[in-house]
């Protein structure tokens, strides 16, 4: 079903997807298309030179530019040149034969200190984002307006203006091209104007450097001269050749064209949406009344007579319609069997935990009771006690309250790990000796009689990555139910042994007492669950095991039980060795 389902509907989404992957690469194409032509019209040099650079590219030390730049530097009458980190020209187009093919670095800050080379006027650029090394990009082109209005500067210039008796020599040059001259003081007033085709009074502070860098945006083009000794800004002004930049010719064609797009798009989705309610809805509606079913507990009708008859042949298989479903439908059945089976569960679950809350009452309830009648006992006064008794007294009252400290720390710790709130830090532990010191450590209790242990290491040098705390929490739990569900005599062995997993360790805890029948084990690690024994009260709130086991997982180990009636017990725990 997984691969039926993932071609059907992959099938559908490749196909969107393709259809959507056209149209957004043709829209970022009309897009990048339509920005890029305003840049070069908003100012073809400065824009032609950004773009430029990011277009050409280096291979084997040598700029690649493409023959479309090629094209059209040639008839724009411009060149191109990129330089590298030595000043040498390692890519160029449409260059005169006066323009060298090395540089200096006084050559190059000639050209960006006077933004010239050769009676050429240069815009420039360095490209530091390059991994290797920085390059300087030029363009260079013949601006013969600022070339006239040199001229002009140097021949008629007197005092910052143009003197009357010049007057009619500059009209007549200007007239001849249809340019307008405007001379500026340093407050942006005009104080001299000629030419009849562009007029102004005053200028922004920074009206002529948006001029200059955006001619795209007026309706002339400006070449300007400064004149230090008097804080003069000549101005000459040409009528720009330039599209106006308030055509909107090609937004309207995107515009269009989306419009279009999303009309399809649309469209395409009404009728697969109306197709997919058809095909999947009437299957949905199943699911939902048996899902309605469920929640009623009504677990042995998966399908109505009605329903089984719009699903299923007279023979028995899936009809087409509902064919990709089939596993869902067999799911059904499974689920129906499992929550039936779950509720059972579930029922078992509250006798046992109302068997549990009644042990750990009693459990509570007799240290409790000891606890009370001594302190009633030394409360009210009436006896003469000895030392002795006292000291017995003061024992009898810690026993009991360790005991129930224990149960306390046992339900707490149940909480934790049962939330995933325990506080859990692995270190290296070196498995051998750590074993090795548990032993000893009931070895030299003097209130365990009549037990003996030992420890067999079938392999040497075993390290693992385990909390030293609750690790050791394991190992008590484990020998503790050995020494406490045992008769006097019992042997309890500990041993390392080898796994037949490489890179994996064994730890065996192992008893020759009575053992366990087989409902006792295959309940041994549920939480509340005790076993029962006919001749004497098993106390304990039924948590260690199922303790042991959250433990051993969050070690990402495994725990398992061997035993039978008068045959003894074996734990084995596994774990990863660690590496290295």
């Amino acid at each position: 079903m997984k691969r039926r389902l993932t071609l059907h509907f992959s099938l559908q989404f490749i196909a969107i997807a393709f259809f959507m992957g056209i149209v957004l690469i043709t829209l970022t194409v009309l897009i990048v298309n339509s920005i890029t032509k305003e840049d070069l019209h908003r100012s073809f040099p400065t824009g032609a030179l950004d773009i430029m650079v990011m277009e050409v590219f280096v291979e084997d030390g040598k700029a690649v530019i493409s023959d479309e730049w090629n094209k059209l530097l040639k008839e724009k009458d411009m060149w191109f040149q990129v330089i590298n980190e030595t000043g040498k020209v390692i890519g160029e187009s449409n260059v005169p034969s006066n323009i060298p093919n090395v540089y200096t670095a006084g050559d190059l800050l000639q050209i960006e200190e006077k933004e010239q080379l050769n009676g050429f006027s240069i815009y420039y650029t360095v490209d530091t984002d390059t991994l290797t090394e920085p390059y300087f990009y030029m363009l260079g082109f013949k601006d013969e307006s600022l070339h006239l209005l040199e001229k002009i500067f140097e021949i008629h210039n007197e005092d910052g203006i143009i003197q009357e008796r010049d007057l009619p020599t500059v009209k007549k040059k200007l007239k001849a091209d249809s340019l307008t001259l405007h001379i500026v003081d340093h407050k942006g007033d005009v104080i001299q104007s000629f030419g009849e085709n562009f007029k102004k009074k005053s200028y922004e502070p920074l009206e002529l450097i948006r001029r200059k860098e955006s001619p795209g945006y007026y309706d002339t083009e400006i070449s300007t001269v400064y004149d230090p000794e008097t804080k003069n800004t000549w101005v000459l002004h040409k009528p720009s050749n330039m599209k106006s930049y308030t055509d909107l010719r090609v937004m309207k064609e995107v515009l269009t064209f989306l419009i279009i797009i999303c009309a399809a798009v649309l469209l395409i989705t009404l009728a697969i949406a109306f197709w997919h309610g058809f095909r999947y809805g009437q299957p949905l509606l199943i699911f939902t009344s048996w899902l309605g079913r469920m929640e009623a507990g009504q677990y042995d009708e998966v399908l109505t007579e009605q329903e089984k008859k719009k699903i299923f042949k007279r023979n028995g298989r899936v009809k087409l319609r509902y064919r990709l479903y089939q596993e869902v439908f067999k799911a059904f059945y499974e689920m129906a069997e499992k929550l039936s089976s779950t509720e059972k569960e579930r029922n078992k679950l509250e006798r046992t935990r109302e068997e549990w809350m009644t042990g750990i009452s009693h459990d509570l309830r007799t240290p409790l009771s000891t606890v009370q009648g001594y302190g009633h006992l030394l409360e009210s006064g009436k006896y003469d006690w000895s030392e002795d008794e006292l000291k017995d007294m003061g024992k009898m009252i810690r026993e009991k309250g360790d005991y129930m400290l224990h149960l306390v720390e046992d339900f707490s710790l149940a909480f934790k790990l049962k939330n995933n709130t325990l506080i859990f830090t692995k270190e290296t532990v070196h498995l051998n000796e750590f074993l090795q010191n548990i032993v000893l450590k009931f070895v030299n209790d003097r209130t365990i009689p009549n037990v003996s242990f030992s420890f067999i290491e079938e392999v040497p040098n075993v390290r693992i990555k385990a909390s030293l705390q609750w690790f050791e929490r394991i190992l008590d739990n484990l020998i503790y139910n050995a020494i406490n569900h045992n008769p006097a005599g019992t042997k309890i062995v500990v041993s390392i042994k080898e796994s037949d997993n490489p890179g994996f360790a064994l730890i065996e805890v192992k008893d020759n007492g009575v053992g366990m029948d087989e409902e006792t084990k295959g309940n041994l690690f549920e939480r509340y669950y005790r076993g029962t024994n006919t001749e004497e009260r098993t106390e304990g709130a039924g948590l260690g095991m199922s303790i042991a086991k959250a433990i051993v997982r969050l070690h990402d180990g495994e725990i398992s039980v061997v035993s039978a009636p008068n045959k003894g017990t074996a734990v084995t725990l596994k774990f990863p060795i660690e590496q290295g």
